[in-house]
């Protein structure tokens, strides 16, 4: 029994690992990615590509692949908050932002969905989460003064990363408030696809097709990345840690990500916080933690 707790631990280990590292990365994947391909583009045609590979993965492995009769509607509404909304928000956000900055509004989520959840699902509003929020909204307005302040500033930046956080959390009450009873790699696979379509007909009217043959390596590398490691691989890991693990343990690891795309931007693009970021990154984080930290 004790071996088999260890190997246990170690497995789960690795992809807390994995998830933190990859997922904190993909930040600065992105920004390089978007030095050649259209933000709404490359975002649409990544999700659709790994929704396709996930839906081929459920296939292999020979698990159902429909939905369960009537959750077409509900399917497309999840689609289009955790996927759709949230992906052409917050890739542009990361265009105006230095993507440290862009990683921290992103995961100010938790402290929207403790709201949502309490107008949605009835949860009591306590004086933790309560406190959380109020971090959450000096932080945001701490980011949000630093762009306004700056004649070269981004405040559209700013706002689309809230914006994109928002949603995000909309999606996920919703998840809750409207189950769809589905594996959740074929449940994970038709809403990236679905959302890519939703996504899809938005990049074809504002931008211009990317001229695959003529990018250079490392967009083509990011393209790879979010398909097969941020897309594909990071979902399983999540979704496993979120069935394996207690819903502290999983909440707590997701801190990580942020951290990790600050440390990021700072190490690999020379992005250096001033000090109304190091303010906002202090009272975002000091929010999830208080909100997602167990009670006892």
């Amino acid at each position: 029994m004790n071996r088999e707790r260890a190997g246990f631990s170690r497995h789960l280990l690795l992809l807390l690992v994995g998830v933190a590292l990859f997922w904190g990365l993909n930040w600065q994947v992105m920004k390089v990615a978007l030095r050649e391909i259209a933000p709404m583009s490359f975002r649409t045609f990544t999700v659709l590509l790994g929704g396709t590979g996930l839906l081929l993965i459920a296939r292999l492995t020979r698990q159902p692949l429909m939905p369960p009769k009537g959750k077409w509607p509900t399917l497309a509404w999840l689609a289009a908050t955790n996927i759709a909304a949230w992906n052409l928000l917050s890739i542009h956000g990361i265009a105006l932002l230095p993507s440290g900055r862009a990683a921290l509004l992103a995961y100010t989520m938790p402290v929207w969905s403790i709201l949502l959840s309490v107008i949605w699902l009835g949860n009591p509003l306590t004086v933790r989460r309560t406190a959380g929020m109020l971090l959450g909204a000096a932080g945001v307005f701490a980011m949000m003064g630093t762009e306004l302040a700056s004649i070269a500033g981004a405040p559209w930046g700013a706002l689309s990363m809230v914006g994109a956080a928002f949603v995000w959390a909309v999606g996920l009450v919703s998840i809750k408030r409207f189950p769809v009873a589905m594996p959740t790699l074929t449940f994970s696979g038709w809403t990236m696809l679905i959302g890519g379509a939703l996504s899809l007909p938005f990049a074809l009217a504002f931008e211009r097709a990317p001229a695959w043959r003529h990018l250079s390596f490392w967009p083509l590398f990011a393209v790879f990345y979010n398909v097969f490691i941020s897309l594909m691989f990071c979902n399983w890991a999540w979704n496993t840690l979120a069935r394996r693990l207690p819903v502290a343990v999983s909440s707590l690891s997701s801190l990580a990500v942020p951290l990790v795309g600050v440390a990021g931007g700072m190490l690999l693009l020379g992005e250096q916080p001033d000090t109304a970021e190091w303010v906002g990154m202090a009272c975002i984080l000091g929010a999830v933690a208080t909100v997602m930290l167990p009670e006892k």
